[in-house]
């Protein structure tokens, strides 16, 4: 005869009383103790339920200990906002929305933070509008960062003439198509192997190690919207930081993430950082994480390992495309966007500075701003300009929602356009035609005291996700 098998009825015999802590002790009984007589399990259960402390870091039972750990009440206290907004630098006012600017206002009233700017392609965001900078003391804002943590620019310089992309355009979206992927969940069904993927961090949290998997099938690969992969030329001045010869030059610039690696962190994190710090409905996105305490240091080793992923996803990005088409690279610029930084202020006072969709520009320090799929893209050299805490644009901008943008473009339209424009376009929708966004020259003139140009980037050859 079978051993009996453990039941709600005998459970209940020792005061178990609620369901969850009934249905959590059968499964756990009936999958790790299958062997132990039910008078034995029910004596584990029961000491479990009168000294649930001994059990809370036991690997297999600590899920029922939790069941019976008294629930600590403590009230919380909304977080006071300052009574008027912390001053803070605006480029390009004209540029950019009221509620975009009265977003930043709120962000500037926040008790931590030290200092602010707005880009001149700022536009409204959730929390933190994009194309805000925010510094603020020893916390940081997961929402201040953005879900798409370590969004990046990288652009590649090859050493071919511009006619190669007339002469390989077969051969170059055929590698398109074949070497990136675009969208939620988005694989290039290929395996990898990237120093990123050893990381120990993955190791670090239960949620990094979830997550592992997942950013070794998502490597190489890119999120949808406004992230492109493209090819086309750059045009570099005599006097160029790259020490190349002055003229036309074939590039490769890419524009995407962390993927699904960084979405799930952000959104872990913003809904700790909103559980532990109490805000006012205008705020609410803008709950932040002391880096003091055990969830701020978690997130902030996620953050800065999301950041090296998608610089990772570029580097496969950029080396795929190359080894299929056989070219070799002279020049490469990078730079992340939605990203924090500890960095020290004009003051000294070392703050953690906020980038939602905003460009590190310190002093000579290297960077690349895209216009739209038919407007060019700048390289650029920071001038380190304390008054926008260092930072600069990292695009055109919105000047359009995507609803509005199809409201106003049709299929045809659009066509027209990159005929014009002498643009292929594989992939994209009418939400990224190129009226979405604001002109890139006009952005470009309202920041010449924080960025020097160096080089410009004109797209030719664009794939994006389909929409």
């Amino acid at each position: 005869m079978g051993q009996q098998k453990l039941k709600g009825k005998h459970l209940r015999a020792i005061q178990y009383a609620s369901n969850k802590a009934i249905s959590l002790a059968v499964q756990i009984m009936a999958k790790h103790y299958k062997h132990t007589s039910m008078q034995d399990q029910l004596t584990l259960l029961e000491d479990i339920k009168n000294n649930y402390s001994k059990y809370l870091e036991d690997e297999v039972l600590s899920p029922i200990a939790k069941v019976f750990q008294p629930e600590i009440n403590i009230q919380r206290k909304q977080v006071e906002l300052l009574s008027e907004a912390k001053d803070f630098n605006v480029f390009g006012r004209q540029h950019i929305s009221s509620n975009a600017y009265q977003q930043m206002r709120w962000a500037m009233k926040l008790p931590v933070v030290h200092g602010g700017a707005m880009m001149p392609d700022a536009h409204q965001g959730y929390g933190l509008p994009i194309g805000g900078v925010l510094a603020t003391n020893n916390v940081v804002i997961p929402y201040g960062v953005g879900v798409d943590i370590g969004c990046r620019m990288s652009l590649t310089i090859y050493p071919l003439p511009t006619n190669f992309l007339k002469r390989y355009e077969y051969q170059i979206k055929k590698a398109l198509k074949e070497y990136t992927n675009f969208g939620t969940g988005g694989e290039l069904g290929i395996t990898q192997e990237h120093e990123i993927l050893d990381r120990e961090e993955f190791l670090s949290t239960s949620l990094l190690r979830q997550l592992h998997g997942r950013a070794g099938r998502q490597l190489g690969t890119s999120g949808s919207g406004n992230h492109f992969v493209e090819f086309g030329t750059v045009m570099l001045p005599a006097d160029n930081p790259f020490d190349l010869e002055g003229g036309e030059y074939v590039g490769l610039l890419a524009h995407s993430g962390s993927r699904g690696l960084g979405a799930t962190v952000a959104n872990h994190y913003t809904s700790i950082a909103k559980e532990k710090c109490l805000l006012p409905s205008p705020t609410q996105n803008l709950a932040w994480l002391d880096l003091n305490t055990q969830e701020g240091q978690e997130y902030w080793l996620s953050m800065n390992l999301a950041g090296d992923y998608a610089k990772a996803c570029h580097d496969q990005i950029h080396y795929h495309l190359a080894k299929a088409l056989g070219i070799k690279a002279v020049a490469k610029v990078e730079n992340h966007h939605n990203f924090a930084w500890k960095e020290k202020q004009a003051d000294g006072t070392e703050c953690i500075v906020h980038r939602k969709g905003a460009t590190p520009a310190g002093k000579g320090v290297l960077g690349i701003i895209p216009g739209s799929m038919t407007a060019n893209g700048y390289i650029v050299q920071g001038k380190g300009e304390n008054a926008s805490l260092q930072s600069a644009s990292h695009g055109a901008g919105r000047q359009f929602s995507r609803s509005k943008t199809k409201e106003k473009m049709t299929g045809s339209q659009l066509k027209k356009i990159l005929q014009n424009e002498q643009v292929t376009l594989i992939g994209g929708g009418l939400d990224e035609s190129p009226i979405a966004y604001k002109n890139i020259e006009e952005v470009m003139k309202s920041q010449t005291n924080l960025v020097d140009v160096v080089g410009t980037f004109s797209p030719k050859i664009v794939r994006m996700d389909k929409a």
